[in-house]
């Protein structure tokens, strides 16, 4: 079956779209606007984003309609993780190095805030209580991938791979191999799986990296990144939730996930175990 691409550059990643027919000049269009009012609003690498205005002052934040869904899965989330995996790790994350000026030096951490002591949510309204950091990393570039998604099925466009850098959602009949990258080296794969009508997303420790074995994952109970779990891959039904649960699987065990969510997984420890779902179907080297 004949494939077309739409390829380019987004939230600091390659972003394509794989169509059967090639896309239209509007629904390119759109989504563009709505990748860029995504950014406008949850990128803390810009100072004139929402996220960046909570981090100057407390107060009442409006976001988009469609924040509710993104807020009210972090809250199931950090609920299910015991606070690892918190919207307020962006401060944690900027004193390690990473920061909007990707100084790579870090700095002494502080202990983070709960979810209760700083946010109060209401749909879409952000209440803050102090200036806040917000990073959506876990699970805001899979949302969007959702959301990417929703606007081609409004248009009836019913056959796609929606692919933000590996991190995927698929619809239709086309067959969708994937290989699954190696957290050692990128050059290789452990694994194969094929994703039909799903979402799979994969975190690493070896993306977004930096010295002295710093990494982007950040335990806000150790103020450091995780050691255990180097590497994880999830299927879900919506990419948000194959993205929050990729990096949830570094911090909880996935028996205590699995009674709240929908998902197959597979994730490599820090000495080569791999672990997997019974009904995780890929083919592991």
């Amino acid at each position: 079956m004949p494939k077309h691409s739409y390829s380019f550059d987004a939230i600091g990643t390659q972003w394509s779209i794989e169509t059967v027919t090639q896309l239209p000049e509007h629904i390119i269009t759109s989504v563009d606007a709505l990748i860029a009012d995504f950014d406008a609003t949850y990128s803390r690498f810009r100072e004139d984003s929402l996220v960046a205005q909570a981090a100057q002052h407390e107060g009442v934040f409006v976001f988009p309609d469609n924040a509710d869904k993104l807020f009210a899965f972090y809250k199931t989330l950090y609920d299910a993780t015991d606070g690892k995996v918190t919207p307020l790790i962006g401060s944690m994350l900027e004193k390690a190095g990473y920061d909007a000026d990707y100084s790579l030096q870090p700095q002494a951490q502080t202990a983070l805030p709960t979810w209760d002591q700083a946010l109060e949510l209401k749909g879409s309204i952000l209440k803050t209580s102090q200036p806040v950091t917000l990073d959506v990393g876990a699970a805001g570039k899979g949302y969007l991938v959702d959301l990417v998604a929703e606007l081609l099925e409004a248009a009836d466009i019913v056959e796609y791979v929606v692919d933000a850098s590996g991190d995927f959602r698929h619809k239709g009949t086309m067959e969708n191999a994937v290989g699954l990258e190696h957290p050692h080296d990128p050059t290789k794969i452990i694994g194969v799986i094929d994703v039909m009508n799903k979402s799979l997303c994969a975190s690493a420790s070896n993306r977004r990296a930096w010295g002295n074995g710093l990494h982007h994952i950040f335990d806000p109970d150790t103020k450091a990144p995780t050691e255990d779990i180097i590497a994880t891959w999830v299927i879900a039904d919506e990419t948000i939730a194959a993205d929050g649960l990729a990096t949830a699987l570094f911090f909880t065990e996935p028996k205590k996930l699995a009674g709240q969510f929908s998902f197959e997984y597979a994730r490599m420890h820090s000495d080569g175990a791999i672990d997997y779902s019974p009904a995780f179907e890929g083919k592991l080297f």
